[in-house]
């Protein structure tokens, strides 16, 4: 037992007087503007039918997998199912992780060496940073989306250089511009690696495979948690590059695969997003609902994340709370975790919200810009 915490209860103390103390709480009902469930698979009772006749087929889907995948937790679903995710996204390869977090981290801490520079973008996520400072390479910031001051910083590299970015950022809610980040890659021969999580099932198979740039990519990210309703993640790359990661990447080599049923669970996904193209239809004309109410945002006019900013800590408690109170379930976002004079609500939107919830979500958040 830890003798001396009290500089920890200060820490917290200090949290909960600014009222962004973090705590676990139960799920509450009401009407979900704040998951990442984006098409609704996670509710949808005919994946859920799927899912259990897979089960029933096959208990042993269930089982733990008794190891790593370099000892006794490698299986034939493993594998098939990252044969067929390359296959769908016209990559060379797939590597299966537990999570996504799990996947950055691995990429990160791997691939660049102690004489690379790591360039991300400065609204990266926070796994992308994990893992960087696992790597010994250098971590250098770029403004957000900003391609002039990511070339600025490549022009005075010296070394090998990897550019890290998301093609739809969680918390803005806007597109990178991936393409000309691509260019410049391209042009400064460094190696673009791109997480996709919030673009894949929203917009297919996400933009790398829309924008067919898969051949101008090191590495994309892809993760099954949000849109999927599933879990887990996958790492799309070459062969070698896949290679490379069974060898040396410690996220991957030190970590009890998965059960099967998380494999399949991704693998049932795939099928059912296939056969549901009409989901993504009915997210985007409900964010076009949103966006008629003519909320400042500085998110993207398709994006299923939509932020409004409120500048004030306090404002932006009331707005929650009277969201809460509506039935409304939102996630706000104070400062530090963003800038002072940022703070906002993180809205998602979904296939399943109604035109009406929506309409009048809208209505009380007007109230307190």
């Amino acid at each position: 037992m830890l003798s001396n915490t009290s500089h920890f209860q200060e820490s917290l103390d200090k949290r909960k007087e600014k009222g962004i103390l973090r705590s676990l709480r139960l799920q509450s009902d009401g009407i979900d503007f704040y998951s990442n469930d984006y098409l609704g698979f996670t509710k949808s009772k005919d994946l859920q039918k799927l899912l259990l006749q897979k089960i029933m087929d096959n208990p042993q889907l269930l089982s733990g997998s008794t190891g790593s995948r370099l000892i006794s937790g490698n299986s034939d679903i493993a594998v098939s199912v990252e044969n067929e995710i390359a296959q769908k996204h016209h990559f060379e390869s797939a590597l299966l992780f537990p999570s996504g977090y799990n996947a950055n981290l691995a990429l990160f801490s791997t691939l660049p060496s102690r004489h690379n520079v790591i360039i991300v973008d400065e609204q990266i996520h926070r796994s992308v940073h994990d893992g960087c400072k696992l790597s010994n390479a250098k971590k250098l910031k770029f403004k957000h989306n900003d391609i002039e001051d990511l070339e600025n910083i490549l022009k005075r590299q010296k070394g090998y250089c990897y550019i890290a970015i998301e093609s739809l950022y969680s918390m803005e809610g806007d597109f990178a511009p991936v393409q000309e980040i691509a260019a410049l890659a391209s042009k400064y021969k460094s190696s673009l690696i791109v997480d996709e999580a919030h673009a894949f099932g929203v917009f297919g198979y996400g933009l790398i495979e829309k924008l067919q740039l898969q051949n101008h990519v090191s590495a994309a990210l892809v993760t099954y948690g949000k849109a999927l309703g599933a879990h887990g993640a996958a790492i799309l790359c070459t062969e070698t590059v896949k290679s490379y990661l069974i060898n040396f990447a410690s996220p991957f080599i030190y970590t009890t695969s998965a059960q099967d049923f998380q494999w399949m669970s991704i693998k049932t996904g795939y099928e059912f997003l296939d056969q549901n193209h009409e989901l993504a239809e009915k997210l985007q004309n409900n964010i076009k609902v949103f966006r008629s109410s003519k909320l400042q945002s500085p998110s993207a006019e398709t994006s299923p994340v939509q932020a409004v900013l409120i500048p004030d800590n306090q404002i932006l408690k009331a707005a929650q709370n009277t969201l809460s109170e509506e039935g409304f379930l939102t996630y706000a976002i104070y400062s530090p975790t963003v800038k002072e004079g940022s703070e906002r609500l993180r809205i998602c939107l979904h296939s399943f919200n109604s035109e009406e919830e929506i309409i009048k979500l809208t209505g009380i958040i007007k109230e307190f810009i």
